[in-house]
């Protein structure tokens, strides 16, 4: 078993009764966010709303917070995230927002305690940027979007 990393939580006043992250199985990549809001919210079809949290991270240098959309309510519901995934940086320390996008034809509701996305704590490698006149060649080169076909 390897070492785990400490990621300081402050819960916030709306999270009271809230449970706080953590891993629902033994190798879990993430951990399952809640909903901190006061009363149902119904996110219409086609429509997103920033749904609160109730907590704030101090997430260590060196590793950022992706917040991920779940899969279950993709699957079942038709409900992801405009920005999945989210980053979360390690000097951030406001809550935590999940912006929900409902992608289906019907109204969705989120409840205080709902289970809405999931974070997961990833390690990062800082890069260099190096300009040049011109990059070295590979087979690839510029081909872009759809350029391998189906």
């Amino acid at each position: 078993m390897s070492e785990h990393i400490v990621v300081h939580i402050t819960q916030l006043g709306n999270s009271e009764g809230l449970p706080i992250p953590h891993y629902q199985t033994e190798h879990a990549a993430g951990v399952d966010v809640y909903a901190a809001v006061d009363k149902e919210i119904v996110l219409g079809a086609g429509k997103w709303k920033l749904i609160p949290t109730g907590m704030s991270v101090a997430i260590p240098e060196g590793y950022e917070g992706q917040v991920r959309p779940r899969s279950g309510l993709a699957l079942k519901h038709g409900i992801g995230m405009l920005n999945a995934p989210g980053t979360i940086d390690a000097d951030y320390r406001g809550e935590i927002g999940i912006i929900l996008f409902n992608f289906s034809d019907t109204p969705f509701r989120i409840q205080r305690g709902d289970r809405i996305a999931q974070l997961v704590i990833a390690k990062i490698e800082k890069a260099k940027f190096v300009v040049m006149e011109t990059l070295p060649k590979t087979a690839r080169g510029a081909g872009g979007f759809g350029h391998t076909g189906k």
